[in-house]
């Protein structure tokens, strides 16, 4: 395993070691022990999510305001262009962002901590996202940022295409009103 860091230090890319042969691949997708010497982090992963979407689908920017989750994200099927904004009031990468793109090829993942908020684009013609979080998910305390924000400017990679959002998403909150974290 390998640890890459971003231009925010607290998001962390992750590069599996990946055996590979003419019969496939293997790799562990998770290990503890070597996360938490690599990382400093020592985490309790209390949910697995997985999630199917559609080309051009676009996810986020999400995150709990109680509750909050880290969320450890890869693409097991597909690619998404993957990112994390900073949204801890008091933290010197307030209101700035960090993207990579995860896919079923590189094996990367994205390591976003709690007091961010995330959301995904699907650059495949379908995409299977698989997250481990730190919390429980709790709806009453979800909120959402516009994914599109001139304050956050997110260089999405939309290359010509509308993305499709939820309804919860279409109404997500401009980033200069949302709560955010103290």
């Amino acid at each position: 395993m390998k640890i890459v860091a971003t231009e925010i230090p607290e998001v962390l890319i992750i590069e599996p070691k990946v055996f590979g042969d003419d019969r496939g691949f293997f790799f562990e997708s998770y290990n503890q022990r070597l996360f938490t010497e690599l990382t400093g982090l020592d985490l309790n992963f209390v949910q697995d999510n997985h999630s199917r979407s559609a080309q051009n689908v676009l996810r986020g920017l999400h995150y709990q305001i109680q509750q909050p989750q880290g969320k450890l994200v890869r693409a097991a099927v597909g690619a998404i262009f993957d990112v994390a904004v900073d949204i801890r009031k008091n933290s010197p990468h307030f209101g700035q962002w960090v993207g990579c793109l995860l896919s079923a090829e590189n094996h990367r993942q994205l390591w976003v901590p709690a007091g961010f908020a995330h959301g995904f684009f699907v650059v495949s013609p379908f995409a299977e996202v698989l997250y481990k979080t730190t919390d429980y998910y709790a709806p009453q305390s979800e909120r959402s940022i516009l994914w599109n924000d001139p304050d956050l400017g997110i260089d999405w990679p939309l290359n010509g295409a509308t993305p499709i959002l939820s309804a919860k998403d279409q109404a997500g909150q401009p980033f200069a009103t949302a709560e955010v974290f103290q």
